[in-house]
């Protein structure tokens, strides 16, 4: 019966993934001209889309999938599909009903699928799918309102937020996690949440100028929201979470100067969390909790700091080029597993002539296991005779892809990543993954 499933399940990835590139290339041969430039593959719904735009009412449709199969590395060479699709409308209050300064953002999604990493033994510390996790099933994404004031100097941005969207704001265009979204997620995720799981919460935002700004924000932490079961039966509601330990309050400050004509952007930034964090490895006592066995030590409070520096350096601006970009993170070493992350890469926009869409993408990324834990961890072996394997150093990962766009509302992004010391430890073998991203905007 398992092997029945697994083979149906297998053909499903195959016949969902047939169905996105028979669509993709069917629409490009027949409507070539039509979809090179227009938005949605389905259209304009007869003109429809645009006049409710006219009156600040836009629909977002979407669908995006990951592909992923383990060429080397793991216990199981096999192959894994994940999905999720997007429904959103964003409503602008000044065009349609007179309220100046005012948008209104809804937006629910849906993920299903398979994680790589974990059925094939990998053991990585970070996704190879990013579109896969925080509960496979409907989430509330986005549930907010922003206000413009004092001249659209300042906004005001409150209700169900995804923190990702407003701090530490990065692509993601790779399918590893490494180089995708707001990095502190990556690190601290028990309690630095990102896309699609959004959390009650405010944020300011003030710019002092035309190319500059400064925000703070206050977010809702509570375990629900990163409780898989709780998010399977919850995560759909715009209710309040019980259980809440404290809030997390990051402050940022972002610069986004033009060389030599070039767009940039820059940004540094800084968290605390209010909440109680356990000590990786002392006890109640201060001494280690890998050989007395006792509950962890109580941290008052968890924090860290980022910064992320993007850059054009060739081409036209905000066209044909090349764009580098520097991200890292540091956590509280007391209390996070994974304590910091560094990414550099290289975005190339229409690397082929005539080819305005399309892009490559190389980047190379490290991602540290706190020793902290590993020696708690190796303790704690001693101590009970058990084999936990904890990582200690840092795991690397590159990744390379080619995102070709056959038309404005299709991309489809082949992708190779390579792992080397998958979980920050030489116990777990290095793992070669070939992948396909790709999405539709209906």
């Amino acid at each position: 019966m398992a092997t029945h499933d697994r083979h149906a399940r297998a053909r499903g990835s195959l016949i969902r993934l047939g169905i996105l590139a028979a669509v993709s290339l069917g629409a490009v041969h027949s409507h070539a001209q039509d979809l090179a430039t227009r938005p949605w593959l389905l259209g304009d719904w007869g003109g429809e889309r645009t006049r409710l735009a006219e009156r600040g009412i836009d629909f977002n449709f979407g669908y995006g999938t990951e592909l992923a199969h383990n060429v080397s590395g793991g216990t199981r060479h096999l192959t894994r599909y994940t999905d999720q699709w997007t429904f959103g409308t964003t409503l602008d209050l000044d065009k349609g009903w007179g309220w100046h300064g005012g948008t209104f953002q809804f937006t629910m999604t849906d993920r299903n699928g398979k994680d790589l990493g974990a059925d094939a033994g990998i053991g990585s510390s970070q996704l190879i799918q990013e579109v896969w996790g925080r509960g496979q099933t409907w989430h509330l994404t986005q549930l907010w309102l922003d206000q413009k004031l004092l001249d659209e100097r300042l906004q005001v941005k409150f209700g169900r937020l995804t923190m990702g969207e407003d701090f530490f704001s990065f692509s993601c265009f790779f399918q590893n996690l490494t180089f995708c979204g707001a990095q502190p997620g990556n690190l601290v995720g028990d309690y630095w949440v990102n896309w699609p799981t959004s959390r009650w919460g405010v944020r300011l935002k003030y710019h002092p100028t035309a190319d500059s700004y400064v925000q703070f924000g206050a977010y809702q932490v509570s375990p629900k929201y990163v409780d898989d079961r709780y998010q399977r039966h919850n995560g759909w509601a715009p209710n309040i979470p019980g259980g809440t330990t404290g809030a997390l309050m990051p402050l940022e400050a972002g610069w986004q100067p033009r060389w030599h004509g070039l767009p940039g952007t820059y940004m540094a930034g800084l968290w605390y969390n209010t909440s109680d964090g356990d000590d990786l490895y002392l006890d109640v006592s201060r001494n280690p909790r890998g050989l007395t066995g006792l509950d962890a030590l109580q941290r008052k409070g968890q924090y860290g700091g980022y910064f992320s520096l993007q850059q054009q350096v060739s081409g036209v601006a905000d066209g044909r080029g090349a764009t580098l970009f520097l991200n890292f993170t540091q956590a509280d070493r007391k209390t996070a597993r994974l304590d910091r992350q560094l990414t550099l890469g290289v975005l190339l926009r229409e690397p082929f002539e005539g080819r305005v869409k399309d892009t490559v993408g190389m980047a190379i990324g490290a991602t540290h296991s706190n020793p902290r834990f590993a020696d708690a961890v190796a303790q704690d072996n001693g101590r009970t005779g058990q084999d936990v394997v904890a990582g200690r150093s840092y795991e690397y990962v590159g990744e390379v892809y080619y995102s070709w766009v056959p038309a404005t509302s299709i991309y489809l992004r082949p992708n190779l990543q390579y792992i080397l010391h998958p979980g920050g430890t030489t116990r777990n073998g290095n793992a070669f993954v070939i992948g396909l991203k790709a999405s539709v905007t209906f």
